[in-house]
């Protein structure tokens, strides 16, 4: 079974940026659909963006404009790149594919 390991979070203020790097122990981002889920405190996780093997990409509404996906050639890295945090933002977030899931990285949004 894949393992992905994400990084990347920490602190920002509102209006900074942050990139999240998902990275799997195959390369399995070549061609399978995958995703970026968030969760904060004392709600669902829900869905952030996803990028089908394709490269079609579906965003969350609330993320339109501000975040970005993209992975590497060889299917090992997928990026988040997120721009003009809001303190909404915060919470940790999960990179899933496969039926398999990340541990989470924590993000803070200061306002």
């Amino acid at each position: 079974q894949v393992q992905l390991v994400e990084s990347g979070g920490g602190s920002v203020q509102a209006g900074g940026s942050l990139r999240l790097a998902c990275e799997a122990s195959d390369g399995i981002f070549r061609r399978n659909d995958m995703a970026w889920y968030r969760q904060a405190p004392g709600k669902q996780r829900e869905l952030v963006k996803n990028l089908t093997g394709y490269n079609r990409k579906n965003y969350a509404d609330a993320v339109k404009g501000r975040y970005t996906i993209a992975r590497t050639s060889n299917g090992y890295t997928v990026f988040l790149q997120m721009n003009s945090h809001k303190p909404e933002d915060t919470g940790t977030y999960y990179c899933y594919v496969r039926e398999v899931w990340g541990h989470g990285t924590k993000v803070t949004v200061s306002s």
